[in-house]
């Protein structure tokens, strides 16, 4: 779903949008303050058709040709409904008309990961007793012999352990803020791209994350910190260069979150995954603007 632009006015933003859809473009409105009504087009393919439409329809928005066309959509969205269940949702539904970051709700991807997080906290006992979850760590520390930089379960085929320290918490408050992040900025990618994009991000990011903190201070370590720094850039850097993504975080919201990466590194900030932070906030800025060079 791309954005093509946006029209000041909600009568002429419904009325074009009744006008794509009888030209067999799906689009969908979005309010977003201050611009007015964004327009979003379905199918990439019809891009360029949907934005000279647009060019057209500003240039004369009173033109009869949009209000009788436009009367059709009615019509023909009914017969659509008929034949499709999966047209249901229509068009103008209002719980797509205005959308803050915290309207997405829990995307089923987003909300397992918090799922699992929250299970494996409390069978740690908030971290205070690793015992139950040792298999989720990168490497055991419990031998007698310190643990080397092979990480020989890994390399007996427990390759899962490169991705599970993301579930491993240590602490209320450490748990509740990653959780609150990751449902915020996961269920936006889950939204506006798909469960399998963030699958992918957490997967990677979360693995080149967890090697970093490995050989930088050992194997006791956790927690999604990695992971949301990487969502973080990615959805920074993508929505800055690819606006019609649909990604976008608030400049004040960006400011925090470097300030508090940086404080991470004084001792104001004890006992952090400063090498998971550093490597997931990277991963994600390039991997945001890499994604966006398609749509240049």
């Amino acid at each position: 779903m791309r954005l093509i632009g946006h029209l000041a006015e909600e009568k002429a933003a419904r009325t074009f949008a009744d006008y794509l859809y009888v030209q067999k473009i799906e689009s969908q409105l979005d309010f977003e303050p201050p611009e007015g009504w964004g327009i979003w087009i379905h199918d990439e393919d019809k891009l360029e058709q949907a934005a000279r439409l647009l060019t057209e329809f500003r240039t004369n928005p009173v033109d009869r040709k949009y209000r009788a066309e436009a009367k059709s959509a009615a019509g023909l969205r009914a017969e659509a409904e008929k034949g499709e269940a999966s047209h249901r949702k229509k068009l103008l539904d209002r719980r797509y008309l205005l959308r803050p970051l915290r309207a997405y709700g829990f995307g089923p991807l987003t909300y397992g990961l918090i799922v699992v997080s929250v299970v494996v906290c409390l069978l740690s006992r908030l971290g205070n007793d690793p015992r139950p979850i040792m298999g989720l760590f990168i490497t055991d520390f419990t031998d007698a012999a310190a643990p080397g930089p092979n990480l020989p379960e890994v390399m007996r085929g427990q390759v899962w352990r490169l991705i599970t320290p993301i579930f491993i918490h240590f602490g209320l408050l450490h748990i509740f803020f990653n959780m609150l992040w990751l449902r915020d900025l996961g269920s936006m990618i889950e939204a506006r791209q798909s469960w399998k994009m963030l699958a992918l991000l957490v997967v990677v990011i979360a693995a080149c994350s967890n090697l970093a903190q490995f050989f930088f201070s050992g194997p006791v370590f956790g927690g999604m910190s990695g992971v949301v720094y990487g969502l973080l850039g990615y959805i920074w850097i993508r929505g800055k260069f690819d606006p019609g993504s649909g990604l976008f975080l608030h400049p004040s919201t960006v400011t925090m979150m470097i300030i508090w990466f940086f404080a991470c590194f004084t001792p104001i900030v004890p006992h952090v995954a400063n090498a998971a932070h550093a490597v997931g906030l990277v991963m994600g800025i390039a991997w945001g603007y890499l994604s966006s060079l398609r749509y240049h």
